[in-house]
């Protein structure tokens, strides 16, 4: 249940306060925005900052740029290097990092509870005062491009790259998180200086913080950090080329013991209606042993090492990817296999216990990854940055239990139409 508390008294926002569980919101003047769960069960605090700055905003020439950006950023301030950075969060029993990625990037930090205005001060000093060296650009670089041989060494990795490069074509998210070795290439300091100063403007971030805290103390301590910085122009949202599904399918040799096989269609928004019957499919298809993936074409059939499906919520569009992991004597088989199992989808409506299950299993793995602060604090920040509103976790609940198999079969036809199906291996 989301709490705000936006009284005006004698022309000054109100400090909010809170029950335990409940979020308080408050937007600064600035544009910056603030999300705050009190949760005493754990004495530990954890904060989640995003921006709105990743892939949905990057091209193909610098692609890679948001992660290349934050990998930089987490070398040092001002006022400290990287070293005495990590070493000033540890003393506080915590840690830092930062990532780019697909519709945000983020700095997120942990430590214990009662250092909560030190964790708070010290992710401040992070946002606001990065050092951007000139000198720790090339040594991120050449880390960066270890990182990606590295994915292009390993067969899966590999292989959920080519696809989603060959499902979302012109879209920005066929490119990698990580950039391509020509995209770094690129990028030099003063490019990744002018990515800080477009993206860390307050109106783009947002900070979610959960833990055994004081909501009212913790929104005022962020006012006296955050409220300061000057607002930035209004930047329209990016214009970006919609995918179109085309039924095709991409063969990509690579050396390697294993036959990695995905089959996926382009799929709905987090927002959109049909999001919680696809998530439903996913699951009754590759949700844990008792989806039908890995019980018929692994356990029966023995097709498949690896069987499972993926379904992520993005601003969309999504993808609803099947994946087999099979040896290279079972790979025909197991396309073919896999192949069989999206008509089946598509044809028949799934049974009674087999919906029950999946939406027990679906509704059970999402309690269960809410249960830690990291985790509360990610999504606090996640459905704040998508624009979703901090009740989306109980109607995302209430949508799930009310999908009916005549929804599942209806989405299973709709986005399992045109498939592309992607077959990496060896020769």
């Amino acid at each position: 249940m989301r709490l705000v508390l936006a009284l005006l008294v004698a022309g000054l926002a109100a400090t909010p306060v809170s029950a335990a569980g409940e979020v308080v919101r408050e937007q600064l003047p600035n544009g910056f925005t603030l999300l705050v769960r009190e949760n005493p069960v754990a004495p530990v605090v954890a904060l989640s900052l995003m921006v709105r700055a990743g892939t949905r905003w990057e091209r193909r020439d610098n692609a890679g740029i948001s992660n290349f950006l934050h990998a930089v950023m987490v070398k040092g301030t001002t006022r400290r290097s990287g070293g005495e950075l990590a070493e000033a969060i540890a003393a506080l029993g915590g840690k830092v990092s930062a990532t780019g990625d697909v519709d945000y990037s983020e700095i997120r930090a942990s430590a214990l509870a009662r250092f909560w205005r030190q964790l708070l001060s010290l992710t401040a000093e992070l946002v606001l005062e990065p050092k951007l060296a000139a000198d720790e650009v090339a040594p991120e670089r050449t880390w960066l491009l270890s990182r990606i041989q590295k994915r292009r060494d390993n067969a899966p990795a590999r292989a959920f790259d080519e696809l989603y490069a060959a499902l979302y074509g012109p879209n920005p998210y066929a490119l990698p998180v990580l950039g391509t070795p020509e995209s770094l290439a690129r990028i030099d300091h003063a490019e990744l200086v002018a990515a800080y100063r477009a993206a860390y403007q307050p109106q783009r971030m947002i900070l979610a913080l959960s833990g055994q805290v004081s909501a009212s103390e913790v929104v005022a301590e962020a006012r006296r950090l955050f409220g300061g910085m000057p607002r930035g122009p209004a930047a329209p949202p990016p214009a970006v080329a919609q995918p179109e599904p085309a039924a095709r399918r991409v063969r990509v040799e690579m050396t390697a013991q294993q036959v990695q096989i995905l089959v996926a269609g382009l799929a709905p928004s987090l927002d959109d209606p049909d999001h919680a019957a696809v998530k439903v499919l996913s699951t009754v298809l590759g949700g844990g042993m008792a989806g039908r993936l890995f019980a018929e074409l692994r356990d029966r059939r023995g097709l498949a090492y690896s069987a499972t499906s993926y379904y992520d919520p993005v601003r969309g569009p999504g993808a609803l990817v099947l994946y087999l992991g099979t040896t290279p004597e079972n790979a025909a088989r197991a396309e073919a296999a896999l192949a069989q199992e999206v008509e089946r989808a598509r044809r028949e409506a799934v049974g009674a216990d087999e919906l029950q299950r999946a939406k027990g299993y679906l509704l059970g793995h999402y309690a269960m990854d809410r249960r830690t602060n990291e985790r509360q604090a990610w999504y606090l920040a996640f459905y704040e940055i998508q624009g979703t509103g901090q009740d989306y976790p109980e109607r995302y609940r209430r949508a799930v239990r009310a999908v009916s198999a005549d929804d599942v079969l209806r989405v299973a036809r709709r986005y399992l139409a045109a498939p592309t199906t992607l077959v990496l291996g060896p020769r």
